[in-house]
């Protein structure tokens, strides 16, 4: 007679709960004792960078783990173990980082748990000492306007806005008050012939003519990977389509394509 073949041994779930400060609780069913620790990982690191979080008692048999907004989480990709094991997501409640928005002396310090592709738990983390937070971007007939919030820098004489590629820079002018700022960015110098495969501006912020650039992007919120969320409409123009896109890091840029 053959033996009943043992159930797989499920991976732990995990709900979580992000607050505005950059805090994050994980409530796992406590289905292993022996594992009194929550892992988060960083993708990529060598050699491996960790933050280990103690598992203690919660109601309703779980363990909970908190992950505090004054311990530093490096930029980057963290997936989320309980001892060896991955974890699965559970209800993600994300509702606080709808509307935050840090001091503007900075720095930007943001986390996002998030389902990888897999089905995995991860949390997205930004961390940056100063930040050009993009916000609306408007259209003209050949141009898109993008505004937005700085953080950890202030506007100042010679502001220029930087499309970059490789080497070539286009610059224009930027308007502002202090942390604020707004700059149009004509498409035709992005698609100067010839014109033989897609290219991709990348937009930085230079907020005076003796300050370092800022890259532009979009972080403060609660979506963590942008690209196919945020689609804006192309421009059709001679020989090229124009229209700004996220990355997979939330960074703005223009995409030319021929």
């Amino acid at each position: 007679m053959t033996e009943p073949t043992a159930a797989p041994h499920r991976a732990p779930r995990a709900d979580c709960v992000a607050d505005s400060a950059g805090g994050i609780t994980f409530d796992i069913a406590a289905d292993d004792a022996a594992e009194p620790t929550l892992v988060l990982r960083r993708r990529g690191s060598d050699p491996a960078d960790e933050t280990r979080l103690p598992l203690t008692p919660a109601a309703e048999g779980h363990s909970r783990a908190v992950l505090p907004s004054t311990v530093e989480l490096a930029e980057g990709r963290w997936d989320v173990y309980v001892g060896a094991r991955a974890v699965e997501p559970g209800i993600r409640d994300v509702r606080a980082l709808v509307d935050h928005l840090p001091e503007p002396a900075g720095p930007v310090a943001a986390r996002v748990p998030y389902p990888t592709a897999d089905g995995r738990l991860a949390v997205r983390s930004w961390l940056r000492d100063r930040h050009a937070e993009a916000g609306d971007i408007t259209f003209g007939e050949d141009n898109c306007t993008v505004e937005g919030m700085l953080y950890g820098t202030e506007l100042g004489e010679g502001a220029v806005a930087e499309a970059r590629l490789g080497d070539q820079v286009r610059e224009v002018p930027v308007d502002g008050e202090k942390d604020t700022f707004t700059f149009t960015l004509p498409y035709g110098p992005l698609a100067e012939p010839p014109l033989e495969k897609q290219r991709l501006w990348e937009l930085w912020l230079r907020p005076a003519a003796d300050a370092e650039p800022v890259r532009v992007g979009r972080v403060l919120d609660d979506i963590w990977d942008r690209r196919n969320i945020f689609v804006y409409p192309e421009h059709q123009g001679s020989g090229y389509r124009a229209a700004p896109c996220y990355t997979t890091d939330n960074e703005l840029c223009v995409r030319i394509t021929p």
